[in-house]
This record gives structure tokens, sequence and C-alpha cells, in this order.
């Protein structure tokens, strides 16, 4: 979630391997004025990361970038950091996100692109929002290696187990932990999940879209929670994000009035589907948009799971609880609405 910056970080907040791979990649570019006049920038709104934006000054009209990417300790738990990496190199090998230019120990350093990243606004503007809906359609037809099967019910298994080991009886209780069980079987229940299946992003929010202002393209990034889910879900988690904006004073605050309309979603799903080159019915947007609201459901408790566990292991200034508190909130008001009971 890194858009605004924040010009307070200096050279010493970057580990001493990162440092050295930076010397080593400015050594070989010929139009870098002095290798050690590197500035480093921390970008604001990143909530599993540290992330830096490296520039130093060219004899071109503009400055060298790059980003170092600090992974956050004890995040691990959320993802599996390798098939991030793997889902990251094929990416880059497909030309459709920044390439890698260097590993470390507990992170990595990324081409920078020279594309402005979202805002919350943008996400509420027509054209914009369609050309997320094409480039999310391109994102899922990706054929990426793995077992092609929904992983969301076994992520929300894992991430309930690993909560409630972390949280207090008190905790447990307000949160209502100890009937998360049967919710998330309800649902894997209610919702086709062996339909649709495709490689999702799984956190398509602002900060992790890009867009070119001259050539009006689309580039996501970030593919830490990506894997094979239902393509619906992928969805029905970018409307939810509509009721977020990571760059206010209080970011971990939720507005859901914020929530996409009826024709805004069947604006967006059209544009998803038609870009197969089919033209979709109003029976099938119909029937799609109504299965993708339920897998709000699911976005909620996936997303509230990971605030209770990124409170107790997350050390980045961000309320986790309360916004955990909010996405549970929203799925027991919801529920009852989108499946009737």
């Amino acid at each position: 979630m890194e858009s605004a910056e924040k010009a307070d970080a200096v050279g010493n907040h970057l580990p001493a391997e990162a440092m050295k791979i930076l010397q080593s990649l400015a050594s070989h570019w010929d139009d870098i004025v002095d290798v050690d006049a590197l500035q480093v920038i921390r970008l604001k709104g990143a909530m599993t990361n540290e992330v830096y934006q490296i520039k130093w000054p060219t004899n071109k009209e503009h400055s060298r970038k790059v980003l170092v990417r600090i992974y956050g300790e004890g995040v691990d738990v959320f993802f599996d950091r390798e098939l991030e990496m793997r889902t990251f190199e094929f990416m880059s090998k497909q030309g459709k996100g920044p390439r890698l230019l260097g590993r470390f120990r507990n992170g990595r350093i990324e081409e920078f692109i020279r594309a402005r990243t979202l805002s919350a606004y943008d996400l509420r503007d027509p054209d914009i929002s369609a050309l997320i809906a094409s480039k999310l359609r391109e994102f899922h037809d990706l054929d990426m290696s793995g077992p092609k099967k929904a992983m969301v019910w076994d992520r929300l298994r894992n991430w309930l187990s690993a909560a409630k080991s972390m949280c207090s009886a008190d905790e447990t209780k307000a949160l209502r932990l100890d009937a998360m069980e049967e919710e998330i079987e309800t649902l894997h229940k209610c919702l086709a999940s062996d339909q649709g299946i495709a490689f999702c992003h799984n956190d398509l929010q602002y900060g992790n879209i890009m867009i070119d202002e001259d050539t009006r393209s689309i580039t996501i990034i970030d593919y830490e929670y990506a894997c094979y889910n239902p393509s619906m879900f992928d969805i029905a988690n970018h409307f939810c994000e509509m009721a977020a904006d990571y760059h206010t004073e209080t970011p971990h605050v939720l507005d859901y009035s914020k929530y996409p309309g009826l024709e805004e979603r069947r604006r967006f799903l059209v544009v998803y589907l038609s870009s197969s080159g089919n033209q979709p019915s109003n029976l099938e947007v119909d029937k799609m948009l109504e299965e993708i609201e339920k897998y709000t459901l699911a976005s909620h408790l996936h997303w509230g799971l990971w605030g209770v566990i990124s409170e107790h292991v997350n050390e980045i200034d961000f309320d986790y609880m309360e916004y955990a508190r909010q996405r549970f909130q929203e799925y027991w008001l919801q529920k009852p609405k989108l499946l009737g009971s």
C-alpha cells in the first residue's frame, strides 16, 4: 500500500546486505552521477512490509530509481514467501510487473515503475475502473504453476487457528472467534468453490494498482497473497476495498457507505466479462453479481483474521484489531441478507 511519500528515511534504515546490492547495481549504470549520492525515501501506506524508494542523480532528465521492500517480521504466517517470489518472477518475465533486481535475507529490490499508484478516489472513476476490470481479467487468465483449486478455505482455517492461538480469552470472546470455524464451513458449502477457479491477486486494493498516465495502462503489483481461488472472490474483495482509504489520519477506519452500488458493480463486471471477447447476457451478469456478493463474506473473514494476527505480529503503525473488528462486524451484518440466515 505504498503511495504517498514521506522523506524521513536515511540509508542506515536499510540492511547492510541491501546497501551492498544497491551499490553493485548503481556501479553498473553509467548514467548515475554519483553512486554514493543515493536518497532513501520511505513510502507510506504499506501494512505488511516497509517500502523505500531509492534514487540517484543522473546525467539524464530523470533520476534513477528502484524500490527496496523489507519484509515485516512474523508475517510469513500469512503466505508462502517462495510462492510469492515465483509469482513475482513469473509476472516479470511476462512483462506484467516490475523486474526483480536483487534479493537479500529479509527483502528484495525491485524495478521502479514510472507510473502513479492509484488513490481510493480513483477506484470510483468509471474509466479507471474499466481499465482495472480488463487488467484483472488478464490476471485471471494467467497460467501459473501450482494446483488449480480454491485456496481461500484452507487459508481461512489456518488463519483462524493462528488467531485463536494468539488471542486472550477476552479477545477470543469479543471477536467471536469460537464461532468462526462453523462460519467458514457454512460459507464453503454455500459458495460454488469449485467454479471459476483462476489465478487471483486476492488483495486488489488501490495501493496495489498503478497507472501510466500517458498510455493509460494498468499494472497490478504486490503478489504476496496471490494464489488460485474463485475469480468471484477476487472481484468481491476488490469491491470491499472501496470502503477503505489507507492514507487518512485514521487509515484503519472503513466506510461501507462507499461500497459500490449495483450499477457500479454491474459496469465493472460487464467490462470484465467482455474482455474475453464475448458479450455477456443480462442473466449471466445478474447471476454472477449475486454470487460475488456472497463472496464478500469470505473477504470479511479473510481480512478480519488477517487483522487479528497482524495485531500480534506486525509492528507497523496501524490499528489492526479495530480494522478486524469492523470486518467481522460487516460479516455479521451482511450474512443474513446474503445467505438468508
